[in-house]
């Protein structure tokens, strides 16, 4: 139960952050390493300003800064279901869980990384 009561914490706090602090104006937010490097986005890159786009209500400028991250949201919360209720509904944990969707995911993260590089 203490490891939940951190977990939330550690969320509250860091969405109190992403809500108080642009990561467009603001140095306290890391810069990503691969486009520092290479000059191409990774599959994350945009996903700060998403976040604090979200907090804030703000759905389609979310989506024009990281459209995988703003349409992963819904999946990655019925994965925090699933891992809760791991116990209770041991299927739709397994369900969700299951190599052919973490192979599908994978896939579509390589798909997005590739395409918005080749689109812009």
């Amino acid at each position: 139960m203490r490891k939940y009561v951190l977990a939330i914490v550690a969320v509250l706090l860091l969405g109190y952050v992403y809500y108080a602090y642009d990561p467009s104006h603001s140095e306290l937010f890391p810069k990503c390493p691969f486009r520092s490097l290479t000059g191409w986005l990774c599959p994350g890159c945009g996903s700060q300003r998403a976040v604090h786009q979200l907090l804030h209500g703000h759905v389609a400028a979310a989506f024009r800064y990281n459209a995988l991250m703003v349409m992963a949201v819904p999946f990655v919360m019925v994965l925090l279901l699933a891992e809760w209720k791991r116990r209770r509904w041991p299927h739709f944990y397994a369900s969700v869980n299951h190599p052919w969707v973490i192979l599908a995911v994978a896939l579509m993260a390589v798909a997005w990384w590739v395409g918005r590089n080749v689109i812009s």
